[in-house]
């Protein structure tokens, strides 16, 4: 049974609705212009307003007993700045088991490498239990 009053492009509204209104060439541009201001912020920010001017590196570690984990840092900062470092050791269900911040100072221009930018620091950490790594967790500028 069909209905001979409605034509075929009323039908088919009845049965999936009215199509929908296309967006206008103005608003297309309006939208990119957007988008790529948005990701070239978003690319500036993580690749220049994300630097702290600090970096930092694990360079080993070493599980004395259950009690105790030594690692080994390098850090790269301004060799006047002062930094602190949070350092942990993890057992093998990646639970912290040790933790402790560090704090290292300002560099004359023979100390370390790179005229004092880089230094290598080894930190003792107390453990509550048998660790398996010891890493560097983060490190930042302290502000004087």
């Amino acid at each position: 049974m069909t209905n001979s009053d409605s034509s075929p492009a009323t039908s088919l509204t009845n049965r999936y609705g009215t199509p929908k209104r296309k967006v206008s060439k103005k608003v297309q541009k309006i939208l990119l212009i957007v988008a790529a201001v948005l990701s070239v912020t978003w690319i500036l920010w993580v690749v220049i307003g994300s630097n702290d001017g600090i970096s930092q590196k694990d360079v080993s570690y070493h599980v004395v007993d259950p009690t105790l984990t030594t690692v080994d840092i390098a850090v790269t900062k301004d060799a006047d700045a002062t930094a602190r470092c949070a350092m942990k050791a993890m057992d093998e269900s990646y639970a912290v088991v040790g933790w402790k911040v560090i704090t290292i100072g300002p560099n004359g221009k023979d100390v370390g490498s790179e005229n004092g930018r880089t230094t290598t620091v080894r930190t003792e950490l107390r453990t509550d239990s048998l660790a398996v790594t010891g890493i560097v967790e983060h490190c930042w500028i302290v502000e004087s």
